[in-house]
């Protein structure tokens, strides 16, 4: 019995080890999480996620720069968000395969 409580005690603590390491694959995750930090906005990660795969990166980072400038702003993500919409930046270029 003290085996398996040993066991289960290695592996609950593998399992806090890894929740904390970064499970970043591709860039426009790396760039939703930065969109996440400069917004402060962090119920909101896969909608930056799903945002920097569909628009230009740099200016998606530009923008929220910008806005996290600004002091008069409460609510940082619903006025990226009204600022993206306006800002009508032109959306990546989707390659189809046949």
């Amino acid at each position: 019995m003290d085996n398996i409580k040993e066991m289960k005690e290695k592996y609950l603590e593998s399992l806090k080890t890894r929740a904390k390491e970064s499970r970043i694959y591709e860039s426009h995750q790396s760039v939703g999480l930065d969109l996440t930090e400069i917004l402060r906005d962090y119920n909101h990660k896969s909608l930056y996620m799903k945002l920097a795969k569909q628009y230009d990166n740099a200016s998606l980072l530009q923008l929220a720069a910008g806005i996290a400038e600004k002091k008069e702003v409460s609510n940082r993500g619903a006025y990226f968000m009204t600022a993206l919409k306006m800002s009508n930046l032109p959306k990546k270029q989707q390659i189809k395969l046949i």
